[in-house]
C-alpha cells in the first residue's frame, strides 16, 4: 500500500513512516507539514491511504479531507489527533475519514487501524472484480475505458493545481488533450477545422477560450510561486507548461516590477501537458 502523511509536527510523519515501513508491502511515498503543500502534492501522487492531522493552520485536516475526497473519491483517510471533542470527530467522519489514531502515537493502535483500512480496500477490490465478472461483456473493454478515465483524471488534476477547472476553456483543454493522446498528435499537427468540424471564425473563438484559461493558469502558478519558491512541482510545471521565463515575468508583473506579464504558447502548453501524463 502507498501512504502519504500530513502533520504540522515534523516528528509525527517520521514516527509513522518508521511504523508503516516495518511492513515491506507498505511504502510512504510522501510527507508534508503543510496542508496546502499536501493538497497540491496529493493531486499528482498515486496514493492509497492518507494519514492527516486534525488540527492544522490555514487548512484543517477535515477541510483537506473534503477537498481531496471531491477530487479523488477512492482515497482512504485516517485522522490523527489528540483532540477528543465529539463534534470535531463527528465532522471528520462526515467528511469521509475511516478511523482515528490518537496522539501520542501508539504502535499497536497504528498497526491495527492500518490493517482494518487495508482489509477494506482489498474487500472493495474483490467486490469490484466480482461485479466485472458478472457484467461479462464489459470485461474486454474495461482496460481501455479505465485508461481513458485515468488520463482524464491526470489532466484534471493538473488543471485543478493550476486553478482553472472553473474556466470556460477547461473542457476544451480536456478535449484537445484527449485528441492528441488518442491520435498521437502534437498540438501543431491538429487540423482543428476538420477534427471539430468548425470554420476559421469558430476556431478563433475556441482558441480565445483556451488561451484565457491557459493565461489564468499562468497567473495562478506565478502567485503560487511567489509564496513557494523552490517547490519542485511548481518548477516542473513552470518549465513544462509555460517556460520558466514566462512565469518569472508574470511574477514580476504582479509585484509591480514589469509593465507586462508572461506570454503563453498554446503549443508549448499542450505538448507539455500531454507529456506530463
Amino acid at each position: 500500500m502507498k501512504f502519504y502523511i500530513v502533520d504540522d509536527d515534523p516528528s509525527i510523519p517520521m514516527i509513522l513512516q518508521q511504523i508503516l515501513e516495518q511492513d515491506p508491502q507498505n511504502d510512504v511515498v510522501g510527507t508534508a507539514t503543510d496542508a496546502k503543500m499536501a493538497l497540491a502534492d496529493l493531486m499528482l501522487t498515486n496514493v492509497d491511504i492518507v494519514l492527516i492531522d486534525l488540527l492544522m493552520p490555514v487548512i484543517s485536516g477535515t477541510e483537506l479531507v473534503k477537498k481531496l475526497k471531491t477530487a479523488k473519491p477512492n482515497l482512504r483517510f485516517i485522522m490523527i489527533s489528540q483532540v477528543r471533542d465529539s463534534d470535531l470527530r463527528a465532522e471528520a467522519y462526515q467528511a469521509g475519514i475511516e478511523f482515528f489514531i490518537d496522539k501520542p502515537i501508539n504502535i499497536v493502535e497504528v498497526k491495527t487501524v492500518i490493517q482494518k483500512v487495508v482489509q477494506n480496500i482489498q474487500m472493495t477490490a474483490k467486490l469490484s472484480n466480482i461485479q466485472t465478472l458478472v457484467d461479462g461483456g464489459i470485461v474486454n473493454s474495461e482496460p481501455a475505458v479505465n485508461q481513458h478515465a485515468e488520463q482524464k483524471e491526470k489532466i484534471l488534476a493538473i488543471l485543478r493545481y493550476l486553478g482553472i477547472t472553473s474556466e470556460s476553456g477547461s473542457s476544451d483543454i480536456l478535449s484537445v488533450c484527449q485528441l492528441m493522446i488518442d491520435k498521437n498528435l502534437s498540438f501543431k499537427a491538429i487540423d482543428f477545422n476538420q477534427e471539430y468540424a468548425i470554420d476559421d471564425h469558430e476556431k478563433k473563438i475556441l482558441f480565445q477560450r483556451i488561451r484565457r484559461a491557459v493565461k489564468a493558469g499562468l497567473t495562478n502558478l506565478a502567485s503560487l510561486y511567489i509564496d513557494n519558491m523552490g517547490d519542485e512541482i511548481l518548477v516542473e510545471y513552470a518549465n513544462a507548461l509555460y517556460e520558466y521565463k514566462n512565469v518569472r515575468a508574470e511574477m514580476a508583473y504582479h509585484q509591480g516590477k514589469r509593465e507586462s506579464g508572461g506570454k503563453v504558447s498554446l503549443q508549448h502548453f499542450f505538448d507539455g501537458l500531454t507529456h506530463e501524463i
